[in-house]
């Protein structure tokens, strides 16, 4: 499928899936190929480091509660608020996402290698799918990213449940994806997914590039 896109030329592969999918274990298997990975939330993290101007303007909003005591953005309390009223969310999505997407852009202006890959939760529901030529999704059954959620994060089944409930249906993301991973097998299966990934991306990349 080809998307429109901007700002890159490098051929960039967009890795996304729900939470508990497995997106990182993927993601460390490109970076072992030499891959670039960008990561969306390290460059939503980064949107909101203390003197930020997106950091100002969410204290404005939400008050002082909304940092931790050392001027770090209090992510717990800002979750809580945004899950409680959608307009909220709304707001903070619309301050933060051109910044994230800046920040993105100019990570993605630094590879090397034939192809990049842009690892983000959220790059189907936001306008993050137009920064890269092709989707791969990681996918496991809900019962799987419950179990594997609960265990890694130490939350609830209620918790994660919610999480879950906020994202993307599963089913509309296999639609929307180019290439479905499987992941609901040992390391080993996705190791020998990935190599076999790689190669299919560096030929669609060396037509891209070409």
């Amino acid at each position: 499928m080809t998307r429109p896109h901007s700002g890159k030329t490098v051929f960039t592969v967009g890795l996304t899936g729900g939470i508990g999918s497995g997106k990182s274990a993927v993601a460390a298997e490109f970076r072992k190929l030499g891959i670039l990975v960008v990561d969306a939330d390290q460059a939503a993290r980064q949107a909101v480091l203390p003197g930020s101007e997106a950091l100002e303007h969410i204290v404005e909003r939400f008050g002082g509660d909304a940092l931790h005591t050392d001027g770090t953005l209090n992510r717990a309390h800002l979750r809580q608020k945004i899950f409680a009223d959608p307009t909220q969310r709304q707001w903070l999505e619309a301050l933060l996402h051109p910044i994230i997407q800046q920040l993105i852009l100019e990570s993605l202006g630094h590879a090397t290698g034939s192809y990049a890959v842009l690892e983000s939760p959220l790059l189907l529901e936001t306008n993050q799918h137009t920064l890269v030529d092709r989707v791969l999704l990681v996918d496991v059954p809900e019962s799987l990213q419950l179990s594997r959620a609960c265990q890694r994060d130490n939350d609830s089944e209620t918790q994660i449940r919610a999480i879950i409930d906020s994202q993307m249906a599963r089913q509309k993301r296999r639609d929307l994806a180019d290439d479905v991973l499987d992941n609901s097998g040992p390391i080993g299966d996705l190791t020998d997914a990935v190599a076999q990934l790689h190669q299919y991306y560096l030929t669609l990349a060396s037509r891209h590039n070409s």
